[in-house]
């Protein structure tokens, strides 16, 4: 079975950086929809960033951002690690969440930010940014 585990995050003040990242085992040979989402208390879930691991690491055609996040976030693959990446810029308070890898089998497409589509999920990291 395909097995999510999320790093990096932690505290940090507004207008840091943080890097998380999401290996993926169980996963040899095959390709995701890959990516971040995020959720604080009493909300729902939502998208953050995701990208298709098919290609190479530098092939982010099927990749997509949350607009309130575009500009200040990144988000990276290493195929040959099964890892993706999520470099956070710009931290303001409201990014505070804890942040979910997930994954599905399929291309990521314009319904990326459905959660319902994605069928693994890593535990979380908690990422807080103090003002």
């Amino acid at each position: 079975a395909v097995q999510l585990v999320e790093s990096g995050g932690g505290s940090v003040q507004a207008g840091g950086s943080l890097t998380l990242s999401c290996a993926a085992s169980g996963a040899t040979g095959r390709t995701f929809c890959m990516g971040w989402f995020r959720q604080v208390p009493g909300k729902e879930r939502e998208g953050v960033a995701v990208l298709y691991t098919g290609g190479g690491d530098t092939d982010y055609a099927d990749s997509y951002y949350a607009d309130s996040v575009k500009g200040r976030f990144t988000i990276s693959k290493e195929n040959a690690k099964n890892t993706v990446y999520l470099q956070l810029s710009s931290l303001k308070s409201e990014d505070t969440a804890m942040y979910y890898c997930a994954a599905h089998y399929w291309g990521c497409g314009a319904s990326w930010w459905d959660i319902s589509q994605y069928t693994f999920w890593g535990r979380g990291t908690q990422v807080t940014v103090s003002s």
